[in-house]
Formats: structure tokens, sequence, C-alpha cells
């Protein structure tokens, strides 16, 4: 029999577990209430007319007419998008400073060991916004017309094959490389300073190859000037249904797509990140949005932030191995 202090205690500690519980859902609420309370700053950290550039300037309007806020787009490039996300991982995590980011935020652990924030423990996930198909185009001079021609000429001549990249380290040439890895193949690679210089020399035929974003590739595919092989998803792309997919060679593991998601700093309130998940859900269905975004070649993402979340620790592992496995350094 527990003595009357005893009891007396326990119901004073129940009592006080009960009040913190009420007092952090009481919390969670206002904090969703009362948010957004100002200006929604979202943070881009490359170039304006990039795909996360792009999405932000699509979405940041839509959500300032729901929200009657001034939502900006904050283009902080360099670093391979390291500065920017190094502004917001040390930003106030009160949901008014978001990174609106892509691939490269996956890759550049494995490339630049010593960031100044961590990946996971820096930020709070809040939605994939979409995806983009990564292509694989050839110069139309090359002998080849499918991809595993193309595996087989590199075989026949090893070391012989040059590929395109807009530089060290970019998705682009991790795409590559693990092409490489997956199908034992060998092509020399050649870092560019940006894409257009890259896609110049495809097309004139100083290098054979290039992973491109399904977006770039189009126009020069109908134009003739360079000829896709296979596109890196898990399914055929409907602006190209002729064109096969890698996995349809049975070669393991290259699902690879562009992603673009929304990411909030570590500590923002749960009710802040699922009220911003649940807003931008609801825009992605909109036809309209879906229509800007199948322009861009891109697929439209949502989900919930756990969905995001693992896909972005997937990426983390599996740039790691790749950039390990091919010795790649950063410039």
């Amino acid at each position: 029999m527990i003595p009357p202090r005893e009891r007396a205690c326990h119901r004073v500690l129940g009592a006080l577990g009960l009040a913190l519980a009420l007092g952090s859902a009481a919390s969670l609420a206002q904090d969703a209430g009362a948010w957004p309370a100002r200006t929604i700053q979202i943070v881009v950290p490359y170039t304006p007319g990039t795909g996360a550039d792009i999405l932000a300037r699509i979405l940041g309007p839509k959500l300032a007419e729901r929200w009657k806020i001034a939502v900006v787009t904050d283009n902080r490039a360099g670093a391979s998008g390291n500065i920017g996300a190094d502004f917001v991982a040390k930003s106030a995590p009160d949901g008014h400073t978001l990174l609106c980011t892509a691939t490269s935020f996956s890759t550049n652990p494995a490339l630049h060991p010593q960031l100044p924030y961590d990946p996971i423990k820096s930020f709070e996930p809040v939605v994939l916004l979409a995806t983009n198909v990564a292509t694989v185009l050839v110069n139309p001079q090359l002998p080849v017309t499918s991809a595993r021609e193309l595996i087989e000429l590199a075989k026949r001549e090893p070391g012989k094959l040059y590929y395109a990249s807009p530089g060290n380290g970019t998705p682009q040439h991790l795409a590559m490389e693990l092409l490489k890895l997956q199908a034992h193949i060998d092509l020399v690679h050649v870092p560019y300073k940006a894409t257009g210089g890259a896609l110049t020399d495809l097309m004139a035929g100083h290098v054979q190859a290039m992973v491109v974003p399904l977006q770039t590739a189009a126009p020069y595919v109908h134009g003739g000037k360079l000829r896709m092989l296979a596109v890196m998803s898990a399914e055929r792309s409907p602006a190209f249904p002729k064109v096969p997919t890698l996995k349809e060679l049975d070669l393991p593991d290259l699902e690879v797509d562009t992603w673009y998601g929304v990411f909030a700093p570590a500590g923002a309130p749960r009710a802040v990140v699922a009220k911003l998940n649940a807003e931008l859900n609801v825009l992605l269905r909109q036809p309209d949005i879906r229509e800007l975004l199948a322009k861009q070649g891109m697929i439209p993402g949502g989900g919930t932030p756990e969905r995001f979340g693992d896909l972005v620790k997937k990426e983390l592992a599996r740039w790691s191995r790749v950039v390990a496995t091919a010795g790649i350094k950063a410039d």
C-alpha cells in the first residue's frame, strides 16, 4: 500500500506532467496559428533561372496570396549551394527562413567533408517539391543508337570515349560515374565550367556523351543536334516515350532524378513544418502549377516531411559511395 505522502507526490507529478503536455500542445497550436507573422524568406542557394529558383518563384507568389503576407526569393549562390544552405542552417528556427534546394544538397557532404552544417541535424525536411529526369545524350555522329550499344563500344575501346559535365562533383558528373560503375566501363571525364560550354563541345563532337536534365536536353534532341539514348528515371518519360530507361538494361541502382525540396532550420516547430507541408501539397496538386512544372520538364512531388527526409538520407548514402569508389575530388 502506497503511503499517503507518496500518493500526494504522485498526484502532483501527474498533474504537472498533464500541464506540461497541455502546454506543449497549446504551444504547438499557437506556433502554427501565429505563423507566418512576417515576411517569408525562401533562400535559393543557386543563381536565378535554375530549377530550384524557378520553383521558388512559381510557388512563392501562390503562398503569398494564400497567407496575405510577403514571400521573397533570396538567391545566395556559391560553393555548389553550400553558402545558402549554411545561411539557413544558422537562421532562427521559426519557419520564416526556408531553404529551397536541389540534388547537390545530397552530394556536397561527400565532396566537402568539412561543411559548416550537418545535412541531417541542421535542417527539418518539409516537402519534396519536384523531380526532373536525367538523360544520357551522345553526339549523333557516334555510331550508337542505344545505351547498350554505348556500353558495348566503351568496353571495346576503354578510355577512348570522353564525356562532359558542368564541373567536378556536379550531379551530372556523379550520375555518369554511377553509370560507369554499374556498367563496368571506362569513359574519360572532361569537366567544364557550365552546362552551355559542355553542350557546345558535345554537339561539335569534341566529347561524345553527357548526362543532361530532360528539359535542357529536349530542344537539342528535337532539333537533331544530339541523340538521347536513355532516361535515368524509374519509368519512361511521357515527353520521350520511345526512349528506354537504364533500368531496362537490368542495371541496378541507376534511377537518377534531379530532386528539389524545401527545408526549415533544425528546431522549427513541428506544427509550422506540418502547416507548410500541407500548404505546399495543396499547391502541387493545382492544375496550373502542374502545367507550369511540366513545361520545365518537372514531375510534381509532394508527400510528408518524413518521405522527403528518407529520400535525402538515401541520396546522401548513395552519393557518398559513388564519390568514395570513383575517387572524385571537388575543385
